[in-house]
């Protein structure tokens, strides 16, 4: 399908979709012409497959017929093509928070989003529900729910590990309310990349979702609040972030609760897929597979076996090169935000692998 030069943009999405919530705000805020288009199983053939060969939703088709997918690049697209109002920091401290909070919502709040709505059967009626309504092909939709209900398990999601991943919650969601007291948004009086990343899991799943739609209502009225600032931005409001590159009070709780929970499961993951990549087989020399076998991490004690895949490393570049980027003057003083926070192992990082996207698909940037 060829789109003429003042079509709107087109966004591919599904409004339980993860990442489907982490887009649409942005699109809203910086006021991008766009239609929003359900994916049905029709538009998978005709549109998604043919277009970036992956199954993945969401995507977005530009007036010129290109076409973005996957969101971090979504986002930075726009960025570029819609710059005001900005969505990415430019100042050190704030830029490397940003896309800290970028990775922990889309790498490890999949932990809640996913056990909140497949471990109980309240949760998944409705989620298979959803499904079914969105792409009138209860069949295929079905279906659709087993693969992602199947996915406990690679996840580490299981009844040994549901206690954990609920205390968690509960801790960010008391965290998030404090801040939110007091601080319309993540990093000051105006939406980031960071409160964008967040809407993914907070949106489509917990918010939408019927046992976390409960809890949220029931404890977190505030971050509901957010939830719907962030969906319904008000084009007249003029906000910033914190002066001086700087960060809420309020803030560092929140750093610290990823520090302590979230950071050591994710350079678990990180560290055995460069293992894998070490001395990986010749018919993956070029490009990894999606996922490369399972680790051993825990989570608050309670151990956890998950899978190791790729993506996470490409994700996770985008935090190692802005703090590459830094000058010293810069890092030190990014370090000494972070220090005593658990962040910093994850954003002192430094890979013997680089991860690419050739195609929409991830790839060996040395291959």
């Amino acid at each position: 399908m060829t789109q003429q030069m003042n079509s709107p943009f087109l966004f591919y999405a599904h409004e339980v979709s993860y990442f489907s919530g982490k887009v649409r705000p942005a699109l809203r805020y910086k006021r991008v012409p766009f239609a929003e288009l359900l994916c049905t199983p029709d538009v998978f053939r005709r549109v998604i497959l043919p277009r970036t060969g992956l199954g993945f939703i969401p995507i977005v088709v530009t007036p010129e017929d290109e076409t973005w997918q996957d969101t971090s690049d979504i986002l930075d697209a726009l960025e570029a093509r819609f710059p005001d109002p900005p969505l990415m920091p430019m100042t050190p401290l704030q830029r490397v928070v940003a896309l800290l909070w970028e990775i922990y919502a889309d790498e490890f709040l999949i932990l809640p989003a996913m056990h909140y709505r497949w471990s109980t059967a309240e949760g998944e009626t409705k989620a298979r529900g959803d499904f079914s309504s969105g792409s009138g092909n209860p069949v295929n939709s079905n279906a659709f729910a087993d693969k992602m209900s199947g996915s406990l398990l690679a996840l580490g999601v299981l009844p040994e590990t549901q206690s954990v991943i609920e205390a968690h919650t509960h801790d960010l969601l008391d965290l998030l309310e404090a801040h939110f007291s007091s601080t319309p948004y993540l990093l000051g009086s105006k939406p980031s990349l960071a409160d964008c990343a967040l809407m993914g899991p907070f949106y489509g799943h917990l918010f939408l979702d019927a046992v976390p739609g409960r809890l949220l209502r029931e404890r977190a009225p505030r971050t509901c609040h957010w939830i719907n600032r962030m969906n319904c931005p008000d084009p007249e409001a003029v906000g910033a972030w914190i002066e001086d590159d700087g960060l809420a009070p309020t803030l560092r709780p929140l750093l610290e609760l990823i520090g302590r929970d979230a950071v050591p499961l994710l350079l678990d993951g990180l560290r055995d897929f460069e293992t894998w990549a070490d001395n990986r087989p010749e018919e993956h020399r070029d490009a990894p597979p999606r996922a490369t076998g399972f680790h051993q991490t825990s989570l608050r004690e309670v151990a956890f076996t998950r899978y190791t895949n790729a993506y996470s490393l490409w994700l996770a570049t985008r935090l190692f090169d802005a703090m590459a980027e830094l000058d010293e003057a810069a890092r030190n003083r990014v370090e000494a935000a972070l220090a005593g926070t658990g962040c910093e192992p994850l954003a002192q990082y430094r890979p013997r692998h680089r991860i690419i996207k050739r195609k929409f698909k991830l790839a060996f940037e040395n291959s």
